[in-house]
């Protein structure tokens, strides 16, 4: 995921880290994790100066949830220093689709946090 790095967008920075990360798990631990989530994500991390995209989903996968945020509202998240639900409450995390899967994504992130 590394070819996910943009200049001038902080989160593709992350995301590339927070794949590594995952790839970085062991068998075990991968399972743990997308038996915790059990779902598909699709995050959108809007800036207005660009737009960084990665492929598709495999034909017939529909996302489960669409969060969509600002790239700094994403830093924040991926850094601990906001939570999803205030995040949600405030108005700079929208979602789209099974809103209870969307609670997991502060989960998923303090995982990933905690192998960086």
């Amino acid at each position: 995921m590394a070819d996910l790095k943009v200049a001038g967008f902080k989160s593709s920075e992350l995301i590339s880290s927070l794949g590594a990360v995952f790839e970085s798990f062991s068998p075990a631990e991968k399972t743990s994790q997308i038996k915790k989530t059990n779902g598909v994500f699709e995050i959108v991390v809007k800036k207005p100066q660009g737009k960084v995209t990665k492929g598709k989903a495999p034909a017939g996968t529909k996302a489960d949830v669409t969060i969509t945020m600002d790239d700094e509202t994403f830093v924040d998240l991926a850094s601990g220093k906001l939570n999803g639900q205030k995040a949600f409450m405030s108005g700079k995390l929208k979602t789209r689709g099974n809103i209870m899967l969307a609670t997991k994504l502060d989960g998923v992130l303090k995982g990933a946090k905690a192998k960086l």
